[in-house]
């Protein structure tokens, strides 16, 4: 089979013996895609978390457009360091070597302490003062060994008044020094803003960028790897010139964009029996750009 399909990962060749229906369920499930960038960005992740506890701790802002593969890079980095139950650790107590929590919408410090406790699984009370969630998620989080916490969101910081801005950003600066973790935050350009807003976070918190892709060969490279995972029976070549501004173009260099695309077109790709996604099958798939579907008129 891997002479007749080399188009496509090993893994992904055993697919095409499937119905239609079920190939169409794979091509729409959610994968992990590396890239350097990714990569990068992982590695300097690995590196923190073997970081020596030390009175000013290290942290990393990883930041990009919205739709860009921040929170599946968080996603994967959590996976490699998964929580460990209770009943298996010899101490009898759960590890969670990794947390990771949202900023919440509007965030004060009652609901990003509640955030913290619901990561954990840990019940609290709607009428529950500010100080006693505080001294819950803390002493948890340290009999839990927690050793690098992760915001996603971090850009709803900014959802604050001013005034809710600064108390949120001491906490930040506190909950480090308090635990001495290192903690990485993660969101939109208007992340970066709010952390640079404050002289002391801005020293503290390392900008890791994942901008727009542009067209280079990585990013052909990138349309390569995704062909190889949608089980596809005939080649599509993305990464042809024509092709990939193709995508490009319509993805406005949003990695987001570029899966959607590439789900939507290999979806029309097998119903049509096509097996291929081809310029036509693009412009068929009826996909709208980020800014066409900003015009759409309602």
């Amino acid at each position: 089979m891997s002479k007749d399909y080399p188009h496509l990962h090993d893994s992904v060749r055993a697919l095409l013996t499937e119905s239609d229906e079920s190939r169409i369920r794979r091509i729409r499930a959610d994968r992990w895609v590396g890239y350097a960038r990714a990569d990068a960005a992982l590695s300097a992740f690995e590196e923190l978390l073997t970081f020596p506890k030390r009175t000013r701790m290290p942290n990393l802002l990883l930041c990009g457009p919205t739709n860009n593969g921040k929170s599946m890079v968080l996603q994967k980095f959590r996976r490699s360091h998964p929580p460990v139950a209770a009943d298996v650790t010899s101490e009898g107590v759960a590890s969670i070597p990794v947390l990771k929590i949202q900023m919440p919408p509007g965030p004060d410090e009652r609901r990003f302490f509640g955030a913290i406790l619901d990561a954990l699984a840990l019940p609290h009370g709607a009428s529950e003062s500010v100080s006693r969630r505080q001294d819950s998620a803390l002493r948890h989080m340290q009999s839990t060994g927690v050793s690098l916490l992760i915001i996603d969101e971090a850009h709803n910081l900014l959802a604050g008044a001013q005034v809710q801005q600064r108390r949120m950003l001491n906490l930040l600066r506190w909950l480090g020094n308090e635990l001495q973790i290192p903690i990485i935050a993660a969101g939109t350009a208007e992340s970066l803003h709010a952390i640079q807003s404050d002289d002391q976070l801005a020293n503290r918190f390392e900008p890791i960028a994942l901008p727009r892709w542009g067209y280079s060969e990585e990013f052909r490279e990138l349309l390569r790897t995704l062909e190889a995972l949608l089980p596809l029976r005939r080649p599509s070549n993305l990464a042809k010139p024509a092709l990939a501004q193709k995508v490009l173009a319509a993805a406005e260099g949003i990695l987001g964009e570029v899966v959607a695309i590439l789900t939507r077109a290999a979806v029309r790709a097998v119903t049509t029996g096509t097996e291929a996604i081809t310029v036509e099958v693009i412009e068929a798939c009826g996909f709208l750009s980020p800014s066409e579907r900003r015009r759409v008129a309602v």
